[in-house]
């Protein structure tokens, strides 16, 4: 019984870390894909932001999240579960603005629905 409730609070302070890794990798990305949209079309800076904060969550969600060392293994894994997630991201970006969502508000309701199936995706390579 108190494995189980062992389980369940590491997971609860891991969803809290990655809680915080995730505001500070959207807040990133957010940011960079606002510096670039004068420069870029929606879909190349909200990219470009992706990237910058990838980088930046990696090293967080390693260090931070689930206090693991970096790894090729966990680069690749991370990786791969970013490319299902960027996918999802530019999917769902593309459907707000051609609902006609502002090109500044888009990005929000996107972080909402991708943020959640992020975490399941990387803690699955993590664990």
């Amino acid at each position: 019984m108190f494995e189980n409730k062992e389980n369940l609070r590491v997971a609860a302070f891991q969803l809290l870390r990655f809680a915080v890794v995730g505001v500070v990798a959207t807040a990133i990305h957010y940011g960079v894909y606002l510096l670039l949209l004068n420069a870029f079309s929606e879909t190349i800076a909200y990219s470009i932001g992706y990237v910058v904060a990838f980088v930046c969550n990696f090293i967080l969600t390693c260090v931070f999240t689930f206090r693991k060392k970096a790894s090729a293994k966990r680069g690749v894994g991370f990786g791969l579960a970013h490319l299902v997630n960027y996918c999802l991201h530019v999917t769902l970006l593309n459907l707000f603005l051609w609902v006609g969502l502002s090109n500044t508000v888009a990005p929000i309701p996107v972080f909402c629905i991708a943020i959640p199936v992020n975490f399941l995706l990387v803690r699955y390579v993590f664990k």
